[in-house]
């Protein structure tokens, strides 16, 4: 059944709007008549104040908006004289309309099942000091729900009339009826929706209302105060240590930010444990540095600083001795360790273990919250989509013939544009990036020039800590984090262009096109950077007498301990970066605005403004507000696992930086922003699928991190093939030599004309890193037999550790279930009891239908002549 209201036609009549006082209590929920509950709030200009023209427009535009069975009420801002507040009620049979058109599932009887008691009970004595407080946030009642009927009112678990359909539910509808309304007709265009109204400045805002303040409670008895309550028991920094009262945030605000801020939070609970791992990984690596031989022998006077190695850039670069690096090699060693494979490993099932236990989570709430059979045919089509529909097709599905906004070579040019803009877009970046590399080379050539000395013996970096490396790699991290902010900026418009322009159906379908727009820009804006040093940087440089170039530059070689810390190094700053600027745009700045806006107009304490006007006074909640969430987010999720192996740091930065997002977002919303519009959502949408898509790719990243860019692998091969006979000299396996052993020699006469420095201080000889015959051998200057025992070390590390990760993390895939028993028990018995009431209803129907039936017939056969037989047979 398909319910249409029709606009009256808008330049013959207007709708007439009462108006009413503010009767001086703010706190009041309902229309002067203190028994219509305010659903809505639209706010306007009063057009009194308005020049006619403009005026005349104005009411017309209001008219449909005014008459779709809608009772409406207006009252004047008592702060600004032009502002008029239009307080939007919805009658219980308008309710019950829309109810059914959205298909809202109500309870149809209390919930029979025993819920099963937790194998940890004995433990709530402990626990229920992490749970909000039970005195003050009640458990939800369970039942069992299906989908509102109108036709089969009495048949619903109907106590209250007025508190039936909860005020998130009613303000949904309302929003539904408003962003359809109708207020122009040009020949075949037709304009409507309130979202259109507040574009052209009609209005001047629309929004449901808080409940209360958030710091103070309501002085209305029939108030629920459940905004206070979130304060208190969610958004307050004293309820940080506490589990997130998600039942009343999914009631207040739908189950759109409910599902988001479940995810948010197990995965800030499953954080927990990778951090408690990966900072055992981090103290293994620090308490060992200083034992760690290669360390040590960098170190030595005697072994690294009797090593001069060969300058990294051409003419102006000097030789410098290794034990110039010796505070780096330290720092390296807590990061470059056995510990840190392992944590790798860990972190690859670790993420297996968090999707498989959100989608156990999320099927709970799913049922809880009434979304299991929440279909995308029951989700309204986006008004904008509706404007534009002038073409006919036939439905694939139904068969009906229905209206769409483009053909279907029309949709493969709106899309080809769209994938062509994203590539441009993608290439821009890869520009960019390109660009960082130049000045990574003409950078560390500045500073090695500055390093240069007169003397052999004072060959040292000017300071401890900053080599030519460390200062070139972060000047070009904070020059590439700069980068990634500018190009997020651009490229936000431009997707959100393109995604208008495809003009998707439904809101999902909007979303989650957007979504992978923003993704694969944001993948390869933040992670390039930290993929060339991993995998590129210092992986094809030649050695001192043939370097490669690019362009007039040598290609960047890595420390002689690898590009580990480096990775580390980028990965820090652009986390870190990234974390203060995102709680800057989304903390700050709103409450500045406020901050200002209340300062601009001040007037009488928020005791005696109405609830209405409060709210005014807040920010409005961006249509894409919670996406930007997800997406600092998941982008966050990847620099967890992708890299995790060079920073075993990050799960525990990433559990600080969510304790904090947790409770910021909730003041946020609560305390900055106006009610958010509830949204149905099934469960996280396109953001599943791409974190599924990471994790798969981590486990590669990982294991070529820990191949290719870690030292751990020739350090193995030189411990057990290299350090003992018949290529070592040692009696039993150990790591002395080792630094010896993977650093090849160069005859310093072998120096072309343009890359031999211009002082050479009568050394004959220098060290570069590598694996090369020495000057003199009859392969001189080519790949040992030890470099191709570490390729072929690193290939098969790679081949055994994927394969031994995917195919676990299939078995813990197969042996946990996504959706738990119980609830598919639950499930079942609500099926049953739905098709049961059904059932009951149509027989009814069937048997009213009957005895009327029958009654007629009695009453036309009544005078007829039959006989005995032939009656008996009738009746």
């Amino acid at each position: 059944v398909v319910y249409e209201f029709h606009a009256v036609e808008l330049t013959n009549q207007l709708c007439f709007c009462p108006q009413a006082e503010f009767n001086n209590r703010p706190d009041s929920l309902f229309f002067n008549d203190g028994i219509r509950r305010i659903d809505f709030i639209l706010v306007y200009e009063d057009e009194d104040k308005k020049e006619f023209d403009k005026r005349h427009m104005s009411q017309r535009r209001k008219a449909s908006l005014m008459s779709m069975g809608l009772e409406l009420e207006a009252t004047k801002s008592v702060l600004d004289d032009k502002l008029m507040f239009v307080k939007v009620h919805m009658p219980w049979d308008v309710l019950c309309t829309y109810a059914e058109v959205l298909h809202i599932k109500v309870p149809i009887q209390p919930n029979d099942l025993s819920s099963r008691t937790s194998p940890w009970h004995f433990l709530s004595c402990i626990t229920k000091h992490f749970y909000p407080s039970e005195k003050l946030i009640s458990k939800e009642a369970e039942y069992f729900t299906a989908p509102f009927e109108k036709a089969q009112e009495e048949f619903f678990y109907i106590k209250d009339k007025d508190l039936f359909f909860t005020p998130a539910m009613r303000s949904r509808m309302a929003y539904y009826i408003l962003s359809r309304a109708p207020y122009e007709l040009r020949g075949n265009i037709k304009k409507f929706g309130i979202n259109k109204l507040l574009d052209g400045g009609v209005y001047k805002a629309a929004y449901p209302l808080h409940d209360c303040r958030f710091n103070v409670k309501s002085k209305d008895d029939a108030c629920p105060n459940e905004r206070f309550l979130l304060y208190n028991e969610w958004a307050h920094p004293k309820s940080f240590y506490k589990m997130q009262p998600l039942d009343l945030i999914r009631k207040y605000y739908g189950e759109k930010i409910g599902i988001y801020f479940a995810w948010l939070g197990f995965y800030t609970y499953m954080l927990a444990l990778a951090a408690v791992v990966g900072l055992g990984c981090f103290i293994y690596g620090y308490k060992t540095q200083e034992t760690s031989t290669w360390s040590k022998e960098v170190c030595d006077p005697e072994i690294g600083g009797q090593i001069v190695m060969c300058p990294q850039c051409d003419k102006f670069c000097n030789y410098w001795r290794l034990n110039s690096t010796c505070e780096a090699s330290k720092k390296l060693c807590i990061f470059d360790n056995f510990g840190t494979l392992v944590f790798a490993v860990f972190m690859s099932i670790w993420v297996t273990l968090f999707l498989e236990f959100w989608k156990r989570y999320q099927a709970r709430l799913e049922y809880e919250w009434d979304t299991v059979e929440f279909l995308e045919q029951e989700e309204p089509l986006r008004p904008e989509y509706e404007a534009k529909c002038i073409y006919e097709r036939k439905n694939p599905i139904t068969g009906m013939k229905e209206k769409v906004p483009y053909t279907a070579c029309g949709r493969c040019v709106r899309v080809s544009i769209g994938i062509g803009t994203v590539l441009f877009w993608i290439l821009l970046i890869v520009a960019s990036i390109v660009a960082v590399m130049v000045y990574r080379l003409a950078v560390f050539f500045a500073f090695s020039t500055s390093l240069r000395n007169q003397d052999l013996k004072t060959l040292e970096p000017l300071k401890e800590y900053v080599t030519p490396q460390m200062a070139t790699t972060v000047t070009a991290s904070l020059i590439n984090f700069v980068i990634i902010m500018i190009l997020n900026i651009l490229y936000e418009r431009v997707a959100i262009w393109i995604t208008n322009f495809e003009l998707p159906r439904t809101k999902t379908d909007y979303e989650n096109s957007l979504t992978l727009k923003m993704f694969l820009f944001q993948f390869v804006n933040y992670y390039s950077s930290c993929f060339y040093i991993a995998f590129a940087k210092g992986k094809s440089v030649g050695y001192p007498g043939n370097p490669v170039y690019l362009g007039r530059y040598r290609n960047e070689e890595c420390d002689p301990g690898g590009c580990l810390f480096e990775l580390t190094t980028q990965l820090s700053i652009i986390m870190g970066g990234k974390a203060i600027w995102n709680n800057i745009q989304e903390v700050l700045l709103p409450w500045v605005k406020n901050l200002i806006l209340r300062h601009c107009k001040r007037g009488d304490a928020e005791s005696t403004i109405p609830r209405w006007e409060q709210d005014y006074r807040l920010q409005p909640f961006s249509n894409l507000g919670l996406f930007y969430e997800y997406l600092e987010m998941v982008i966050q999720f990847g620099f967890v696992t992708l890299f995790v192996a060079s920073f075993p740091l990050a799960p525990a930065l990433a559990l600080v930086n969510n304790l904090f997002e947790i409770r910021v977002d909730a003041w946020k919303i609560l305390t900055q922003f106006r009610r958010i519009v509830p949204e149905k959502a099934q469960d996280i949408g396109a953001w599943q699928p791409i974190l599924q898509g990471i994790t798969i790719l981590a486990v590669a990243t990982n294991a070529m991190i820990m191949a290719f860019t870690s030292d751990m692998i020739p350090r193995l091969v030189y411990y057990w093939s290299f350090s003992v006979y018949p290529y070592g000299g040692h009696a039993n396996h150990t790591m002395q030599g080792y630094i010896n052993s993977s650093l090849s020699i160069f005859n310093t006469s072998d120096f072309t004309e343009d890359s031999m420095p211009q002082e050479s201080y009568n050394i004959t000889t220098c060290r570069y890193r590598d694996f090369r015959y020495p000057p003199g051998h009859p392969r001189q200057y080519e790949y040992n037999v030890y470099y191709w025992h570490v390729i072929a070390a690193k290939m098969a590390f790679i081949i055994v550790v994927e394969h031994i990760v995917y195919f676990t993390k299939f078995i813990l895939s197969y042996v946990i279930p996504d959706v738990p028993y119980s609830v598919k028990e639950q499930i079942k018995r609500e099926k049953y009891l739905t098709q049961k009431i059904l059932h009951e209803t149509n027989l009814k129907l069937v048997t009213k239908h009957m005895k009327a039936a029958i009654h007629v017939f009695k009453i036309k056969t009544r005078n007829l002549k039959l006989s005995p037989k032939t009656h008996s047979i009738l009746y």
